[in-house]
Order: structure tokens, then C-alpha cells, then sequence
């Protein structure tokens, strides 16, 4: 676990912009996206993509910029904006804001911020190389409900986080005692190659990843954690869920748009309208469909109600793996 990020301090008061004669709330500056981690990946590439989105179709009259803020899993980027409290500082975050906050890593999570819109929803998978002897994730978890520790499981992401957790809630809807599962923690990029040479027997990953391995022949993907098959692919068609083995559960990768904690009604709505336009673009639908991203947007209230339902039941697994205490 890393140290405690304390960047917190007290925020300041929310700053600048005006109330027109309508009603409608007008920043008086250029927005800043904040992507809370380094250039590439799912934070940053949401980010620009929804900028270059806004900026070339014309949905906003003032310009969105994106700015990287990298360090503590998110923590630095949200300290940030905590502290800034200013409706102009927006930040793109996605499942570990609930993680990193929750297993202490950070003073701040989603309740700390406005919730102003979710754009997409991306997804898990769970693979294993060609000659495995699964074919589904009916045969492992089957296997593993009696031997749970015989079955090693690889991530990317550190122990209590994202990889781990879809596998967990996964084998956790199973069956499966979750507190005997091996799971191993490869953040240096060598999940896929542990698999590969028979080190380790299952990746837990992005569907993307899986789908490339398996594409080459190399893997076999024993299920993805959407709710239903994905589309518009012809490969990714044949890809099973969770549900149709059986699995009542699926993870979603959301990615959604935060603002400072104080926003108005009038800088809320400001928002809303904007994402709402680029997420119904043809443009942004293009940008969906070249990186296998899936449509999912929720305004605010929508938004936030999502966030507190998977908060509660994430909280409760983590609870049960001893990360947290009562």
C-alpha cells in the first residue's frame, strides 16, 4: 500500500464565472480536464478524446484542455482539485476512486467531488493460454470452489484494486471462498507472459488485452464482465458473459466526468449539457467504436446513484478480504 496522499488542506471557495441574464451559468476561461495519471492509458485517453471531441464539434464556447496530474493511483490529480475547488478543474476518474479511497490511500473519494456525468463503459476479462484445461468459467470456479488455492491469479493492478476485484466479485457470486484465492500483482507488464509460459493460470484484465492474445490463437477468454455480449465486433460477439454461465454479477470500467465538491445547480447544468451533446455525437460514437468502448452515459443524479450501489458492495468485499476493518 502507498503512503497516505495528504495534499488535502482546506478547499477554497469556488471560483469565477457568472450567472447570465437566463439563468445559464458561463465560465469566464478555458476548462481543464484533469487526467490523474500519466500520458496514455484509459484516464488519459478518455480525457483527450472527450476534449478534441467537444473543441472540433463545436460544443462549447470556450476550450477543453487536458492536463496530467500522475501519482498515488489517482490521488494527486484529486487532491488537486479538492484543494482548487474551482468549476473551471474537472477531473476523468473511473472505478479506483472508490479502491485507492477506500483502502486508505487517499483522504478523498467520490462523495469528496461532484459527480457530473458518466461517457462510457468498458470491461473485464478473464483468459487463460489455448491449452488450458478450462473452457469457461463455469469449469474453473467449479474447480475452484473446492480448491480454491490451487489456481493462481494474475493482475495488473495492486492487491484490493481494479484486476483483483472484478476476478473477486466474479468468484465471490460463484461461490468461490474468496479469502483463499492466490492473487499476484504484475505491474510491470507481465501478466499476459506469466500466463503465456505456465507460471500463472489465469490473467484478470481489460477485455482489449484478452481479445488480443486470444485473436493470435495464444488465449483462450473464459468470460467478460459485461452485462451482455458485446457488438460490432465479430470476434468480441463470441466472447461469453459471466451471466450466461450462470454468474449473476458483472463489473463495469466506467469512466464519468468530476467536478470540485461546491458546484452550483447552474455549473451542474452547464456540464450536463455539454457531455450529454458529445456523448449523442456522431463523433464521439466513432471514438467509442475504435476503442471498443461501450455507450453508458448517466447525467449527475444518475450517476451518483450508480456510484453509491457499487461503493456499498465493493466496500463489503473488501471487508470480507480484510483490507478494511469495521
Amino acid at each position: 500500500m502507498i503512503g497516505l496522499i495528504l495534499l488535502a488542506g482546506c478547499s477554497s471557495p469556488v471560483q469565477s464565472g457568472s450567472v447570465n441574464e437566463n439563468g445559464e451559468w458561463e465560465p469566464d476561461r478555458s476548462i481543464e480536464i484533469i487526467a490523474p495519471s500519466a500520458a496514455g492509458g484509459g484516464w488519459d485517453t478518455t480525457a483527450r478524446m472527450l476534449a478534441r471531441t467537444i473543441d472540433e464539434e463545436n460544443l462549447a464556447n470556450h476550450g477543453f484542455g487536458v492536463v496530467n496530474k500522475p501519482g498515488g493511483g489517482g490521488a494527486v490529480g484529486w487532491a488537486y482539485i479538492h484543494k482548487r475547488n474551482d468549476p473551471h478543474n474537472l477531473f476523468i476518474s473511473s472505478p479506483p476512486i472508490h479502491f485507492i479511497a477506500l483502502n486508505g490511500q487517499s483522504p478523498y473519494g467520490y462523495e469528496d467531488f461532484t459527480p457530473i456525468a458518466n461517457l462510457i463503459a468498458d470491461y473485464g476479462a478473464f483468459a487463460v493460454r489455448a491449452d488450458a484445461r478450462w473452457d469457461s468459467l463455469d469449469e474453473l470456479f467449479a474447480e475452484m470452489r473446492e480448491e480454491p488455492e490451487n489456481v493462481t491469479v494474475v493482475g495488473h493492478s495492486s492487491p484490493g484494486s481494479m484486476d483483483h476485484m472484478q476476478f473477486i466479485l466474479f468468484a465471490n457470486a460463484a461461490g468461490v471462498d474468496i479469502t483463499k484465492i492466490r492473487y499476484i500483482s504484475d505491474q510491470e507488464g507481465g501478466a499476459m507472459t506469466s500466463v503465456l509460459n505456465g507460471s500463472i493460470d489465469v490473467v484478470s484484465t481489460g477485455v482489449s488485452d484478452a481479445a488480443e492474445q486470444a485473436r493470435a490463437g495464444k488465449m483462450k477468454v473464459l468470460g467478460i464482465t459485461a452485462p451482455e455480449r458485446l457488438q460490432g465486433d465479430e470476434f468480441l460477439e463470441t466472447l461469453p458473459t459471466g451471466r450466461e454461465q450462470g454468474i449473476d454479477t458483472e463489473f463495469i470500467v466506467w469512466r464519468g466526468i468530476f467536478g470540485p465538491p461546491d458546484m452550483t445547480e447552474e455549473q451542474l447544468a452547464f456540464y450536463e449539457s455539454i457531455f450529454k451533446a458529445t456523448s449523442e455525437s456522431e463523433a464521439f460514437a466513432e471514438i467509442r467504436n475504435m476503442y471498443g468502448w461501450d455507450e453508458r452515459f448517466m447525467n449527475s443524479t444518475e450517476f451518483k446513484a450508480f456510484l453509491d450501489e457499487q461503493s456499498i458492495e465493493l466496500e463489503g468485499v473488501l471487508k470480507e478480504l480484510g483490507f478494511l476493518r469495521d
